[in-house]
């Protein structure tokens, strides 16, 4: 990469990791749900111009895509931050999502990966359950059982996304926001009866956050990474991700309370050092595929 990808790199994993704590401030005034609602109302508004309809036969696939992503992953994960009572265990949990859609990749589509991938994905589930034994976690395992199901919704909304055709970023974002807002309100309406109520107690902090998650979060945020996604393989950018979990770790040691115990700082190198596996594994693959027509006559 060049310097100048590499400093937008850092934005978006700044952007990305900051949005842990700025959420979990927000989500003290507003529930989870409508807090989603929220971010995806606002990200509507700037993006609704830009929509345009997927390939013929692609509306069912779009629109299952948008509800796991926008509706299921993205509220457990919500909830499962105001679940918690720190931000180190679910920034790492999250990463759990990358060996799941290897998996799922592998049983759905038919994807083969080699051994040492295999090994990498057990290491890191390993991981998930060395880190939920830390007294932290233990204190409060549906934190850490919600953003494992919100981690498998976005498992399975990547793996959907796959054989999407004719959607891009911005497309994506502008969709999963206009199809997530209605279902997100209907589920705070039944499970948040007060959300509606607390919104006019909210004060800065939570419409602060609001507007971080859909601005800086998603448009900045994912508006970057798309570039990225330009300009280079997937398998390139991904590893540089895992600074996110990272960076989240060291804002809540900073400026949350977090203090993380032997568990979690193992369970978390096992998690993340499974990912970074993969992600170096899938580098190596695409680089390979790139080189052998190269080595042709």
């Amino acid at each position: 990469m060049s310097p100048r990808d590499l400093v937008l790199v850092l934005v978006v994993c700044i952007a990305w990791a900051l949005n842990f704590l700025v959420s979990a401030h927000a989500l003290r005034e507003i529930p989870p749900f409508l807090f989603t609602a929220l971010r995806f109302a606002m990200l509507a508004l700037p993006l609704v111009w830009l929509l345009r309809p997927p390939a013929p036969g692609q509306w069912p696939r779009l629109i299952a895509v948008c509800l796991c992503i926008g509706v299921l992953h993205f509220g457990l994960s919500f909830l499962a931050l105001r679940l918690s009572t720190d931000l180190s265990s679910p920034a790492i949990v999250m990463q759990s999502y990358i060996p799941m859609t290897a998996l799922l990749a592998w049983a759905v589509l038919g994807e083969r990966f080699a051994w040492r991938t295999g090994l990498a994905i057990g290491v890191s589930f390993c991981g998930v359950l060395v880190l939920g034994f830390d007294p932290v976690v233990l204190a409060n395992p549906a934190a850490l059982l919600t953003m494992l199901a919100s981690a498998a919704m976005l498992a399975i909304g990547t793996v959907l996304m796959k054989r999407l055709r004719d959607v891009d970023m911005w497309n994506m974002q502008g969709w999963t926001a206009a199809f997530s807002v209605l279902p997100l309100l209907a589920i705070s309406l039944v499970f948040e009866p007060d959300g509606f109520a607390r919104l006019g107690d909210a004060g800065w902090a939570g419409w602060g956050g609001a507007v971080y998650a859909a601005f800086v979060s998603s448009l900045l945020g994912h508006g970057l990474y798309y570039v990225l996604m330009q300009r280079y393989p997937v398998a390139m950018v991904t590893p540089w991700l895992l600074l996110v979990p990272v960076l989240a770790i060291g804002l809540g040691i900073a400026f949350w309370g977090d203090r993380p115990g032997p568990r979690l700082w193992i369970g978390g190198a096992m998690v993340l050092g499974g990912v970074l596996v993969i992600a170096l594994r899938a580098l190596q693959t695409s680089r390979r595929l790139v080189e052998e027509p190269m080595a042709g006559p």
